[in-house]
């Protein structure tokens, strides 16, 4: 279901999704199970199991291994690399929960006949305040200034022009698009309109596919955390009643579209052909040959190969915090400024993005 080896992905095999549906694992939901594997595998020698939970893979899904386990995986123990200094050894709540989903995965290959497997209750963290819309205003203009300027470095951490660049395309997509890091992260060449006028985001909808929890509570008149439940296999959490009526309301509403398209405007579609110059001199001038489909790419060597490697989703928020570390800096004591947060998803709620109502003219491979 998840294999390591490139030549067995596209013959993996499904487990059964959110919904009951059989569904393929992507890359990301394979690495985090891997994770978890690893993280049973040093559980194991804390010596906190019986001998038979060492035996088969079923018998860590009872209840006392489960709770043993994540006693040791919530207090951080079960880490591959411990904890940087000054960072809390305890896992955070967003870890938690891929955790929890991971073992949930989990439990249905290894404990297949079991229907009451222990999972633990995670609560919902609070979501960090968005930027103001107001502030909105004045983060294109300024992030178009720091892209103007000379090399800048402060404290250890350098914006090139090349980076400078990216990250103001980057947010020229997330001002007119509003997309979550790893929709950013997924975007192809061919996402990009005809004149980079459009951009077509595939949304990664949460908590069940798609993501129309508010809209399914109201036609079955029930709350969204009940719809939340069954949309994601939690049965035991609501009665068969409701349940019966938030899966008739699921059936009755249109799926939402593979892609959606959004607007670029004139300043984010200078920005956007801006980088593809440098994305383009960046391959042509390494190893790489046949160009790579990614829109963003790495811009030095990495651990994963030359420059024009494309950019994962961690790089890509790790490249969006230092961009907007530095324009703080450089906007500091400013009339006005408001300090932008490090996270993408702070700035990305506070955008309000309209899909196109009609499919613009498809753009074509680049290289």
């Amino acid at each position: 279901m998840a294999p390591r080896s490139a030549e067995l992905w596209e013959a993996r095999e499904p487990v059964i999704g959110p919904v009951g549906v059989p569904v393929k694992v992507s890359q990301g939901r394979a690495r985090q199970l891997w994770m978890v594997v690893g993280m049973w595998d040093r559980a194991l020698g804390h010596g906190q199991f019986p001998e038979h939970a060492h035996r088969t893979a079923a018998q860590l899904f009872t209840t006392p291994a489960l709770r043993a386990f994540w006693e040791l995986a919530q207090a951080g123990s079960l880490r591959k690399l411990a904890p940087e200094h000054g960072r809390p050894a305890e896992l955070p709540l967003a870890t938690q929960r891929i955790v929890r989903d991971c073992l949930k995965i989990l439990s249905q290959l290894a404990a297949p006949d079991r229907t009451d497997v222990w999972l633990p209750s995670i609560p919902q963290s609070d979501l960090k305040p968005s930027v103001r819309p107001e502030a909105l205003g004045t983060l294109y203009p300024r992030l178009a200034d720091l892209a103007a300027r000379g090399p800048l470095e402060r404290d250890g951490i350098a914006l090139t022009f090349e980076d400078r660049t990216r990250l103001l395309a980057m947010v020229a997509i997330v001002l007119a698009a509003a997309p979550r890091s790893g929709e950013l992260a997924a975007l192809r060449l061919t996402d990009l309109a005809s004149d980079e006028r459009a951009v077509g985001l595939r949304r990664r909808q949460q908590k069940g596919p798609p993501n129309q929890a508010e809209k399914i509570a109201e036609l079955a008149e029930a709350g969204p955390a009940s719809v939340r439940a069954v949309l994601w296999g939690q049965r035991h959490q609501v009665s068969e009643a409701t349940r019966q009526r938030i899966v008739a309301a699921r059936n009755t509403v249109d799926p939402l579209p593979e892609v959606e398209w959004y607007a670029l405007g004139k300043g984010a579609q200078a920005a956007v052909r801006r980088w593809l110059d440098v994305r383009r001199q960046l391959i042509d001038s390494g190893p790489l040959q046949g160009g790579q489909s990614g829109l963003w790419v790495t811009l030095v060597p990495t651990k994963a190969g030359p420059p024009g490697i494309t950019l994962r989703p961690q790089g890509l928020t790790q490249a969006f915090a230092r961009g907007m570390t530095a324009l703080n800096w450089v906007m500091t004591g400013e009339r006005g400024w408001e300090p932008m947060p490090t996270r993408m998803e702070q700035l990305r709620r506070a955008v309000m993005a309209e899909p196109l109502p009609d499919q613009p003219a498809h753009g074509t491979e680049r290289s």
